[in-house]
């Protein structure tokens, strides 16, 4: 196996070992297939964001966060802009904690998970998949050692996973570990279909959101 360098790149050997990426066969053509569709459905809604977004508070309308993805390697995910210009990368508890709020706007977008469509974009460049647990920001050093040590890390990040449909920012960090975890050893085409098909529901609900 080739061990790329990324995030906590020095491990033992039968660390790398379990480092070793899980993609089953179908994974990548689901994530082209269903990442290009949600697109072709979602561009309007897109445009129409964006263009709310440049009226409320001018330029930039997207912006790209520092996110760990697989074998905790970082790369560049695309979100819309819910906070002021220059707001720091920082994880949503400590935003609130710092006094950093949304706008009307931006809470909107946030309470149903809009600002995450861009990252379709991410999907079909590969650097995430539809379903699989959420990329931590690159400052989340205690979820991503969780991760790490749960064998998490082996799986692409997703749109949506576990967490997003069983109580997402009403979750602690180790529940989250551990529900990133059964996915990992549940990981199917069936399980896929499922966490998205409960995903419309929870985001139509807003259950448990920013």
């Amino acid at each position: 196996m080739v061990f790329r360098k990324g995030y906590g790149a020095k491990l033992s050997g039968s660390a790398r070992r379990d480092d070793s990426e899980l993609r089953p066969f179908w994974k990548r053509g689901t994530d082209i297939v269903g990442g290009s569709v949600a697109l072709v459905v979602a561009a309007i809604p897109m445009l129409l964001i964006a263009a709310a977004i440049l009226a409320e508070s001018g330029r930039p309308v997207l912006l790209r966060q520092r996110r760990i993805g697989i074998n905790g390697q970082e790369f560049q995910m695309w979100k819309f802009r819910t906070l002021p210009v220059n707001t720091p990368q920082l994880a949503k508890a400590d935003l609130l904690a710092s006094g950093l709020h949304a706008s009307r706007l931006g809470l909107f977008l946030r309470r149903y998970s809009l600002d995450e469509l861009p990252q379709l974009l991410n999907i079909l460049g590969g650097d995430m998949s539809l379903v699989g647990p959420r990329p931590a920001l690159f400052t989340q050093h205690d979820l991503v050692a969780l991760r790490r040590a749960a064998g998490v890390l082996r799986v692409r990040p997703g749109l949506t996973g576990f967490a997003q449909i069983r109580g997402r920012e009403n979750l602690s960090l180790e529940e989250k570990v551990a529900l990133d975890a059964e996915y990992v050893r549940r990981m199917s085409p069936l399980t896929d279909l499922s966490i998205a098909l409960r995903t419309a529901s929870a985001v139509l609900g807003a259950r448990g959101s920013y």
